[in-house]
């Protein structure tokens, strides 16, 4: 069983900054993308950034020169480093991983974390 467990996330004024880390765990022999959306209240949940396999990253444009997005491939893991937060980015932060295959060959498509709380104060 594949599971994704994120950590971080918290209260932060405006301005300030926070990271959220995502380590994936269940025998995992590769991931395609790891990424991380996010879902205001009332609203889609969107993609904020996302990383491939090979360390090609892709930002959201509101994020775009705030968030750095980064992976350890040997931890299986993902990080989310904000900077410059501002209150619109207040919203429940998802982990995701796509195309992962396990060391027994069990294949899963798409997997999500429980997702963090982000909550920037003006």
């Amino acid at each position: 069983q594949v599971q994704l467990v994120e950590s971080g996330g918290g209260l932060v004024q405006a301005g300030g900054s926070l990271s959220v880390s995502c380590a994936a765990s269940g025998s995992i022999w590769t991931i395609n993308i790891m990424g991380w959306y996010r879902q205001a209240p009332g609203n889609q949940r969107e993609l904020v950034a996302s990383i491939t396999s090979s360390g090609s990253a892709n930002y959201a444009d509101p994020v775009k020169g705030r968030f750095t997005i980064s992976r350890d491939y040997a931890k299986n893991t993902v990080y989310l480093q904000m900077n410059n937060l501002k209150p619109e980015d207040t919203a429940v932060y998802y982990c995701n991983a796509d195309k992962i295959i396990t060391t027994r060959g069990n294949r899963y498509l798409e997997v999500w974390g429980q997702g963090t709380l982000v909550t920037v104060s003006s």
